[in-house]
This record gives structure tokens, C-alpha cells and sequence, in this order.
């Protein structure tokens, strides 16, 4: 049954951050707000509020390693699984940015930060704002990319008519479902979580990480498709630095979260690699089938790893 509740959570979860995220915008859009705001605002938190969701959840009610596992699996998950198959799908990359130049320390940068905080043990209340901090800077940043941005924005939105109280009941619909889904999520997951005698940091790193990815996998296997592949690049460096920026620093605002370093150590280890290897992806331009293949591996070992120490 937790697992049924779990699927259903986290649907839900996912399609009122859907709903919040283009209600948003078209208020923006009513407004004539600048393009840049509406995509920097979108492409930093929207992407994702489903992770910031279930973390502050998890935070919230005293699950710091479900939070933070969280944060880690849906780093792992993004680059190894979604690039991975964004790769292989993919025809032909060749993205007209340099991303190495432009994108590669916002991949990099924010996971060094995490494991200087985490490594003694906890991250703070004062740790968490500084995350947010952090966040202002990755919005300074993303607002010098008003024409990249303005490219992932919902055009057709512009061109409806705009309803207060359309709007309003959405946009209430939608914080609602993100809410509830992501205290059912936490729930049902903990409850897995003690009737397989797993703890919760492999709940958060596997079964919600990979829901909460969900959304960035999908987009981008249709970008790829419709061979606009090279926009996924940016929006996973993107989602990645939200989610140690936004979903951290808010889950620890929250609560201060505590973690075990030692213990976790393969965890961690495997989210700074992959995000050097990303790195490394965009210094040489490797978009291409080998990359995908090399990154698939990399999220096999992880996998492996995560159900043999389940096993133990």
C-alpha cells in the first residue's frame, strides 16, 4: 500500500509543481516582466521545486537524511541517467554556447561548498543561508543570459487571456498538490523505508531522488528527440546548482540537518566526481554516445552500490 501511496505522491507532487510553475509565469507575463526574471526565476527554483518540496518536507519532520540523500541521488541521477540517455539518443550535439566557459562552475562549485559544510558533520541554520546567498549569486548570473532563457519561455501562455481568478484557484491547486503530495511522499517512503529495514538516506537516494527527476528526464529525452538536446546541458548544471543553493539552504533553514560523512562517503564521493566528469564533458565537448555510455556506467556502479549496502 506505502508503495502505491508513494507513485500516487509523488505524480501529484510533480504536476503541482508543474501547475505553480506555469501559473507563475503567467503572471509574469501578464505583467510584462522582463523575460530574463520570468526564465531566471523558472529555469533556478522551478526546475527544481519538486526537490525542495520533498527536502523541506523530509527537514520538517526530522528526516535529515532523507533530505540531504535527496539532494545527492537527484545530483547523480540528473547527470548520469538523464545526460547519459540524452546522449545516446541524441543525433548530433553542438551547442553554439560554450558551456565549459560560461556554465561549468555553477556544476562544480556548489558541491565543493556542500561537502566544506558537511564535513563536520551538520549544516546549519547559518550554513543554509548561505546557500541562499549563493542562490543570488546564481541568479546574478543567469540574468547576464536573458537571450538563452528567453528561449525556454511559454510563448503561447502570452497569447491567452488572463483570468485573477483562474489564475489564483490555479495557482492555489498547485501549492496544495505540491504540499500534500510531498508530505505523503516523505511518509510513505519512511514507512517503505521500516518495513524493508532500509534506512532513509537509500529511500531519499534512490525512490524519491529518481521521482524527483522525473521531470528533467523526460524534457530532456523530447529534447533530444526534437534535437534540441544541447538546452538539456545547461538546464541539469541548472537544476544541480538549485539544488544544493535552494533545496539545501531552505531544508536547513528549516532544521539544521545532520550527516554522517563517513558513512555516506561513496554517496558524496559519487556526486563530486560525476559533477567534475560533467566538467571535463564540456572542456572537450564530449556530447556524444561514448559519453552517454561512460555515464550510464557510472549510474549502474551507483545503483549497485546503493542496493548492496541496502543488502548489508
Amino acid at each position: 500500500m506505502d508503495f502505491l501511496i508513494f507513485i500516487v505522491s509523488m505524480a501529484v507532487l510533480i504536476k503541482g509543481a508543474d501547475i505553480v510553475i506555469k501559473e507563475s509565469e503567467r503572471i509574469a507575463l501578464h505583467f510584462n516582466i522582463s523575460e530574463f526574471v520570468i526564465g531566471a526565476t523558472l529555469v533556478a527554483v522551478g526546475t527544481s521545486l519538486p526537490e525542495l518540496a520533498a527536502s523541506v518536507a523530509a527537514s520538517y519532520n526530522h528526516k535529515s537524511e532523507m533530505a540531504v540523500a535527496n539532494v545527492l541521488g537527484s545530483v547523480v541521477l540528473n547527470i548520469a541517467m538523464v545526460l547519459g540517455f540524452v546522449f545516446l539518443i541524441a543525433k548530433h550535439i553542438n551547442p553554439k554556447r560554450d558551456i565549459f566557459a560560461k556554465d561549468s562552475a555553477w556544476a562544480l562549485f556548489p558541491v565543493l561548498i556542500f561537502v566544506m559544510m558537511a564535513f563536520d558533520g551538520s549544516i546549519d541554520r547559518f550554513e543554509g543561508f548561505l546557500f541562499l546567498i549563493m542562490m543570488g549569486g546564481y541568479l546574478l548570473f543567469l540574468s547576464k543570459d536573458a537571450k538563452l532563457l528567453a528561449e525556454e519561455i511559454d510563448e503561447s501562455l502570452a497569447k491567452e487571456p488572463f483570468s485573477w481568478i483562474k489564475t489564483s484557484i490555479f495557482l492555489l491547486i498547485g501549492f496544495v498538490l505540491v504540499v500534500k503530495g510531498a508530505d505523503y511522499a516523505v511518509e510513505s517512503a519512511s514507512n517503505i523505508a521500516r518495513d524493508f529495514g532500509v534506512s532513509e538516506w537509500i529511500i531519499g537516494l534512490l525512490l524519491i531522488a529518481f521521482g524527483t527527476s522525473l521531470p528533467e528526464l523526460i524534457v530532456s529525452i523530447v529534447a533530444a528527440i526534437n534535437k534540441k538536446a544541447d538546452m538539456s546541458i545547461g538546464n541539469i548544471i541548472g537544476s544541480n546548482a538549485a539544488n544544493f543553493t535552494v533545496v539545501l539552504g531552505s531544508a536547513a533553514m528549516v532544521n539544521p540537518l545532520t550527516i554522517d560523512i563517513q558513512k555516506y562517503l561513496f554517496d558524496i564521493t559519487a556526486a563530486l566526481v560525476l559533477s567534475v566528469v560533467l566538467v571535463f564533458v564540456t572542456a572537450n565537448r564530449l556530447y556524444n554516445k561514448s559519453a552517454g555510455i561512460t555515464l550510464l556506467v557510472f549510474l549502474a556502479l551507483f545503483i549497485y552500490n546503493s542496493i548492496k549496502t541496502m543488502m548489508l
